[in-house]
């Protein structure tokens, strides 16, 4: 029935527009850990305008957190990403360098990977040990399930 994916494909438009919304904060570009030390006021602009401020303590965390060979690779803020495509409270962190920070920020087993899942707990954590430094991010996967009439 056409009306059926009509209302299908408006639904899917009305849920990307409140995501871009709800992702309005994120930065357009994100800058690496050696050019944030060397700010005097380090921080990022975000899509909307706003300057996010970042706690020069957080960023000596996160540099003992790294040998210093990886600093020009990670980039911030870290992303949380937040799908319900990862399971009920569940959130992912993409980028070697990033995983392997989180890892070492959440007393993990290191992991070489260019992503892990992390839980609410650790989501927790990781945003009190790093408030200025993380941004929550909301994605979903659009693809077409099929519906069975």
């Amino acid at each position: 029935m056409a009306f059926s994916g009509d209302r299908q494909a408006m639904n899917k438009n009305v849920l990307v527009k409140t995501i871009q919304s709800m992702n309005q904060h994120l930065p357009s570009k994100r800058l690496n850990l050696v050019d944030l030390l060397a700010m005097e006021r380090p921080g990022i602009r975000g899509k909307d305008n706003t300057f996010f401020v970042m706690d020069k303590q957080e960023l000596g965390l996160i540099s003992q957190s790294l040998p210093r060979f990886l600093w020009s690779r990670l980039r911030l803020p870290l992303l949380i990403e937040m799908s319900p495509d990862f399971g009920n409270g569940a959130a992912r962190v993409q980028g070697e360098v990033e995983v392997e920070m989180v890892s070492k920020i959440l007393g993990k087993d290191r992991v070489h990977e260019k992503q892990i899942i992390i839980y609410l707990p650790e989501v927790r954590e990781l945003r009190r040990k790093l408030p200025t430094t993380t941004q929550y991010a909301f994605i979903t996967n659009l693809r077409d399930n099929k519906v069975e009439d």
